[in-house]
C-alpha cells in the first residue's frame, strides 16, 4: 500500500519562495504549484511574542491569497522565527547584523517556531511547531566564514541547520529538525490529510 495519501483531484498551492520549504515539501512526496506573487507586509502587533508572532504570519500570508483559491485547490502558507532572551530575529539585513545574531546565539539554546497555515477558499487551519537549538560557542573567524560562504541574509537568525554551520556548530535539537529548517513536516502532513 502506498503511504503517500492521494489528495487528487485537490490541488496543492505552497505560497513560499523558500527552496527549503520548497524542497521538503518535494521530498514528502506531494506534486505542488508554487504562488509567490502577493507582497505580504509582515507586521504583527507588537504584544505578541514567539508561536504566536508565527502562526499570526502565517494566516496573514494565506488570508492574501485564500480568496482566489480554486475550488480543489489546498493552499500552505508558513512563517518561520528565531528567538532567545525574549528578542525575535529575523532575517539580517547584512553582515554586521548576521554576525550580531550569530555571536548572541553562540553558546546558548534559543527556539525556532515556524507556524504553518493549510486550508481551502473556505475554511483554514493554522498551527504551530516549536524547536529548541543548542548552539556551541562560535568563534568569530567560524561565523565570519559562515557568513561569507553561506550568505545566510534569507534566514530567520542567519542561519541555516542543513549548512555548514549546522554541522559543525549546532550541539543538539529538541524537537523536529525539518521545523527549524523552516516546515514541520510531520505536523503539515497531519493537518493536509484533513482537507482531502
Amino acid at each position: 500500500m502506498n503511504p503517500i495519501i492521494n489528495f487528487e483531484p485537490h490541488k496543492i498551492i505552497l505560497a513560499s519562495q523558500s527552496p527549503r520549504r520548497q524542497q521538503l515539501l518535494q521530498d514528502m512526496g506531494f506534486t505542488f504549484e508554487i504562488r509567490t506573487h502577493k507582497n505580504v507586509e509582515e507586521t504583527f502587533p507588537a504584544s505578541f511574542k514567539d508561536e504566536n508572532i508565527a502562526t499570526y504570519l502565517s494566516a496573514l500570508k494565506f488570508n492574501a491569497y485564500q480568496a482566489e483559491l480554486a475550488e480543489n485547490e489546498i493552499l500552505i502558507t508558513a512563517d518561520t522565527i528565531v528567538c532567545i532572551d525574549n528578542l525575535m530575529l529575523g532575517k539580517p539585513s547584512n553582515k554586521a547584523q548576521a554576525i550580531e545574531m550569530l555571536e548572541r546565539l553562540s553558546g546558548k539554546s534559543h527556539f525556532v517556531y515556524t507556524g504553518i497555515t493549510v486550508g481551502n477558499n473556505k475554511n483554514k487551519t493554522t498551527t504551530f511547531d516549536a524547536s529548541e537549538v543548542f548552539f556551541k560557542t562560535l568563534s568569530f573567524e567560524e561565523i565570519d566564514w559562515y557568513i561569507d560562504t553561506y550568505k545566510p541574509f534569507d534566514k530567520a537568525g542567519s542561519y541555516g541547520v542543513q549548512e555548514w554551520i549546522g554541522y559543525v556548530g549546532i550541539e543538539k535539537i529538541i524537537g523536529s529538525f525539518y521545523n527549524v529548517m523552516g516546515l514541520p513536516t510531520q505536523k503539515l502532513f497531519e493537518v493536509l490529510k484533513q482537507y482531502i
